[in-house]
């Protein structure tokens, strides 16, 4: 499940960037390049769309980033997988340890 949250924050960070990029600053926008009186989409509506496709994409990408906050492994969380792994090795290398050491310790002294 946080495989699939990343990629589609990739996804939609990618296609956000695009829309942005598409916008004109100065209001101009995606219909400035095709000029003419007969078109379906004036300058009003392309700009309404792309601010839309804007603001929605950032919910979009805000939310998917709160989910793989809370999707994210428990191993993970905890902290590092290998200090993780590292403390299960030492916990079951000292009981062996100290009863090696037991035989030595009970031995009499010279």
């Amino acid at each position: 499940m946080y495989t699939v949250i990343i990629i589609l924050i990739l996804v939609v960070s990618v296609l956000l960037g695009l829309v942005v990029l598409v916008q004109n600053s100065k209001g101009g926008g995606l219909i400035s390049n095709f000029g003419g009186a007969n078109q379906m989409m004036g300058v009003r509506q392309t700009t309404d769309f792309l601010e839309k496709a804007t603001w929605t994409m950032a919910i979009i990408l805000v939310v998917l980033c709160l989910m793989s906050s809370m999707s994210i492994p428990k191993n993970v969380r905890s902290g590092n997988v290998q200090d993780t792994q590292m403390r299960e090795q030492i916990e079951l290398a000292t009981p062996a340890a100290s009863a090696a050491e037991t035989p030595a310790a009970d031995a009499p002294a010279e």
